[in-house]
């Protein structure tokens, strides 16, 4: 399977959640972590898509223009999971907003259910360089 024509201006890296390896598209900059997987109607080769900030934030994720139900799984600095739920498309204005319980570095969406195995326990390793 290929990488969406969607996320073709995005790098991927390979990244271990919870012990398994996934790859991921890097949403690493200002610009692709506002395009995120809007308008993205599957993955393809693709376990995800890896929001990475610079910096820990409290920022919260919206569906607005997602076409696809996703999980997402904040992590910390270390890789520690934060929090994790279901997100739903929106297609009306106002969408709702998704915070973390805290803040994060790392924010992990994937298809619907395909993180709900996480736990308080769970960690992200990503590489470095």
């Amino acid at each position: 399977m290929a990488i969406p024509i969607e996320l073709a201006g995005f790098p991927t890296a390979e990244v271990t959640v919870a012990g398994d390896p996934w790859l991921v598209a890097m949403a690493d900059t200002p610009a692709r972590r506002s395009q995120g997987l809007m308008n993205v109607t599957g993955l393809g080769a693709l376990d995800g898509m890896l929001f990475e900030f610079e910096q820990r934030t409290e920022a919260a994720f919206w569906m607005k223009d997602t076409l696809i139900a996703l999980d997402i799984a904040f992590f910390d600095d270390s890789g520690a999971l934060v929090d994790r739920f279901t997100m739903v498309p929106c297609r009306e204005d106002p969408c709702p907003s998704y915070p973390a319980a805290g803040p994060y570095r790392y924010a992990l969406e994937a298809p619907e259910g395909a993180l709900a195995h996480l736990d308080a326990g769970s960690r992200l390793d990503v590489p470095t360089g």
